[in-house]
C-alpha cells in the first residue's frame, strides 16, 4: 500500500507542476502576442533594436508577469488536472481504494510548497534586478511611460546640510544640476556644485561630474576646488529623491528591509507602498496552498458539465481573489487601512472558503 501512495504522489505531483508550468506557457505566450500587438508602434516610433525588445523587455518582463499571476496559474493547473481525474473516475476509484481525501490532499500541498518557494524567491530576489532593466526600457521606449524625474528637489540630508537637484530620473540613478550647502547656525560654510550626479550601487558613493566646491574661509577669503569628475559620498541613496511608478519592484527583500528602516527613522516621505510590496511579498505565496485547497474541493467532484465548469469557476475565483488584492492594498495606500490586514485579509477570506468547501467535498 505504501508503495502504491509513493507511485500516486508523484503521479498527482508531476501532473501539478506540469500543468501548473505548460499554464504559464500558454497564457504568457498568449500574453506576449497581445503585448507586442500593442506596443509594436512604440517600437517602431523609438526605434527600438531588436535586441533591447527581447533581451531588455520580454525576457524580464515574462518572468514579471507569470510571477504577478501566480495564484491564476496554481488555480488553473489545480481546476485542469483534477477535474480531468475526476471525469476518468480516478478520484472515485483512489477514494474507494481506502484513501483518505486528506491524504490524497498530501501531494497536492507538497507541488503546492515547491510553488510557494518557487514563486518567493522569484518575487523576493530574482525579479526585482530584472525589474529595473524593464521600467527603464519603458520610460525610455513605450509611451506614456516616459521617466520625466523629479524637478526642483530641496532636502535637508542632516543638520546643517542642505542639497538640492534640478532634475532626478529615478530608474537611472541620476541627477542633473546639484548642489550641497553646508551651514553654520546661519553662516554657509561650503557650496559643493555640478553639472551631474550618479549614484553607483556597487561602492554605495555618488560620483559628480563637472563640479566646483567653494568652500567660505570668512568674508574675505573662498577656496575654490574644481574638476571635471569627482566620487563623494552622501547619506542618502536614489529611494529619497523617488516616486516614479512601483520603484519598489526594483528592490530586493534585503533592501527593501534596509529602505523602510531608514525611511523610518528618517521620518520622510510616505512609505505604505513600500511596506505593503513587503508583506505582499510573504503573503503571497501563501495563495498557492489556499487555491490548491479550493481548487482539489470543487474539482474532485464529478458534474454534468465536466471540466469546463470547474474551469470556469476556477476562473471567476481566482481573478476574484487577485481583485480583492487589488482593492485591499488600494485601501491601505490611500485609506487608513492597516496594511499587514489589507495583504492577508484576501489570504484569511479564501481560507475560510477554502475549509467550507473541504468540509463539503465527495469524501
Amino acid at each position: 500500500m505504501r508503495g502504491v501512495l509513493q507511485k500516486l504522489d508523484r503521479y498527482i505531483i508531476l501532473k501539478f507542476l506540469g500543468t501548473y508550468f505548460f499554464a504559464i506557457l500558454l497564457i504568457i505566450s498568449i500574453a506576449v502576442v497581445f503585448d507586442i500587438t500593442e506596443k509594436i508602434d512604440d517600437f517602431l516610433d523609438k526605434e527600438a533594436s531588436l535586441h533591447a525588445i527581447v533581451f531588455d523587455y520580454y525576457l524580464n518582463f515574462i518572468p514579471y508577469f507569470a510571477n504577478l499571476f501566480s495564484p491564476l496559474f496554481v488555480f488553473i493547473a489545480v481546476i485542469f488536472f483534477t477535474s480531468k481525474m475526476a471525469g476518468d473516475t480516478e478520484i472515485i476509484a483512489i477514494l474507494s481504494a481506502g484513501v483518505s481525501f486528506r491524504r490524497l490532499m498530501f501531494p497536492y500541498f507538497v507541488s503546492a510548497l515547491i510553488v510557494a518557494i518557487f514563486s518567493f524567491y522569484l518575487g523576493a530576489y530574482l525579479i526585482p534586478p530584472s525589474n529595473k532593466t524593464r521600467l527603464e526600457f519603458e520610460s525610455v521606449y513605450i509611451k506614456n511611460k516616459k521617466d520625466t524625474g523629479l524637478s526642483d528637489i530641496h532636502f535637508q540630508l542632516e543638520p546643517g546640510l542642505f542639497v538640492y537637484m534640478g532634475k532626478f530620473y529615478g530608474y537611472r540613478n541620476y541627477g542633473t544640476h546639484f548642489s550641497a550647502e553646508r551651514f553654520d547656525g546661519k553662516r554657509l560654510v561650503s557650496k559643493l556644485s555640478a553639472e551631474g550626479i550618479t549614484y553607483n550601487s556597487d561602492s554605495s558613493n555618488w560620483t559628480l561630474t563637472n563640479y566646483i566646491k567653494r568652500d567660505f574661509i570668512d568674508k574675505m577669503h573662498i577656496e575654490i576646488t574644481e574638476g571635471s569628475k569627482m566620487d563623494s559620498v552622501f547619506n542618502m541613496t536614489p529611494a529619497d529623491f523617488k516616486s516614479e511608478r512601483n520603484w519598489f519592484e526594483t528592490m530586493n527583500n534585503t533592501e527593501l528591509t534596509e529602505y523602510i528602516d531608514a525611511q523610518t527613522k528618517k521620518g520622510v516621505g510616505s512609505i505604505k507602498p513600500y511596506i505593503i510590496e513587503y508583506y505582499k511579498r510573504w503573503a503571497n505565496p501563501f495563495s498557492a496552498f489556499i487555491l490548491t485547497l479550493i481548487g482539489v474541493s470543487l474539482a474532485s467532484r464529478k458534474t454534468r458539465g465536466g471540466i469546463g465548469v470547474h474551469i470556469g469557476i476556477g476562473l471567476g475565483l481566482s481573478f476574484g481573489y487577485i481583485l480583492f488584492m487589488t482593492v485591499s492594498t488600494t485601501f491601505a495606500i490611500n485609506g487608513n487601512m492597516n496594511p499587514i490586514l489589507a495583504v492577508w485579509l484576501p489570504n484569511i477570506v479564501f481560507a475560510i472558503t477554502g475549509v467550507y468547501l473541504y468540509k463539503k467535498a465527495p469524501k
